[in-house]
């Protein structure tokens, strides 16, 4: 980050504001003490005293009840004093703070009714609750090319308020485009499986672990300007494109009947090495070449079909 970057930084300064029921106790009695004045004035019939004391009464409550907030747990309060940041608050309860001091909240959601028509605005105050973000599937290419559809969750949360709000625009936008611009990058960086044998590779529907971990580092590094945690980040939807998910399955196909003959034929060839070496060795018959060979041939055919064998039986001799 460079020096401009640094300079227009800014980090969490957390502040402990006065007890809004103590300041509501002194607002209480400054208001007796001032409808004594004005018993006075009207008492004398003194009409300036009277009208004036009326009008600093009024006006000295609505200043001072406009100061009186409440912080639920879990959110957070920033506070701007004619435009200058002056402080969070993040203790839940009812508190006073300076009347003249706004919250400041940019990444507010707008609220919508059942036609879609925005109603209002979400509250001023910052959640710092762990919240769910789930862009939907997007289609990216994978490290061999191929089209696939990906969709991840992250699980985030704000750790440091006044980066949030200050270093960008919108933090509910940034940590969607972020999370985009990441799933792209990591997809293009692993294909979406790897063939038999290359176990210690990585790859999207193989390394889940692996590429979550990935996801979490990658985005970190991103959002740590605008103050986020990732908390977590996993694969939610993986697939082949639809243009080529039918090839795809039909080569998936092909090789898990590859696999599987070739196991078949392992297991038969040790099967016909265990037969043949137990009759040699209990002399229960003696096997020249020739009758190995057909004696192979046989066990094979019938370890290796995918059929019932059907007997053949020979009632005349082999030569």
């Amino acid at each position: 980050m460079n020096k401009s970057s640094n300079e227009n930084m800014y980090n969490e300064k957390l502040i402990k504001p006065f007890s809004g029921w103590l300041m509501l106790l002194i607002i209480l009695v400054i208001d007796l003490l001032l409808g004594a004045v004005i018993f006075v004035g009207f008492a004398t019939d003194n009409v300036v005293l009277f009208g004036v004391m009326i009008g600093v009464t009024v006006v000295f409550t609505i200043i001072m009840l406009c100061g009186l907030s409440i912080v639920k747990p879990n959110e957070a309060m920033v506070c701007l004093l004619f435009g200058k940041y002056c402080g969070t608050v993040k203790t839940e309860g009812f508190f006073f703070i300076n009347p003249f001091v706004s919250n400041f909240n940019p990444g507010r959601k707008i609220i919508l009714n059942k036609d879609g028509v925005a109603v209002g605005v979400g509250p001023r105050k910052i959640s710092l609750k762990a919240m769910t973000l789930d862009n939907g599937k997007q289609k990216v290419n994978d490290f061999n090319g191929n089209p696939i559809e990906i969709g991840v969750i992250v699980i985030w949360q704000i750790k440091d308020t006044a980066r949030a709000v200050f270093n960008v625009e919108n933090y509910n936008e940034y940590v969607s485009i972020q999370a985009d611009a990441t799933i792209r990058n990591i997809a293009r960086q692993f294909p979406y499986d790897i063939p038999n044998g290359k176990d210690d590779e990585l790859s999207l529907r193989g390394s889940s672990l692996e590429i979550s971990q990935k996801l979490c580092d990658e985005l970190q590094e991103k959002l740590l300007e605008a103050g986020i945690e990732i908390v977590d980040a996993k694969i939610s939807h993986l697939a082949y494109s639809q243009e080529i998910a039918a090839a795809m399955l039909q080569r998936q196909q092909a090789q898990a009947i590859v696999d599987a003959r070739t196991i078949i034929v392992e297991g038969a060839v040790g099967m016909v090495q265990l037969a043949i070496d137990k009759l040699s060795e209990d002399n229960i018959i003696e096997l020249d070449d020739e009758r190995k060979a057909q004696m192979v041939t046989n066990l094979l055919v019938v370890l290796c079909s995918n059929k019932d064998a059907q007997p053949t039986v020979n009632s005349g001799s082999l030569y």
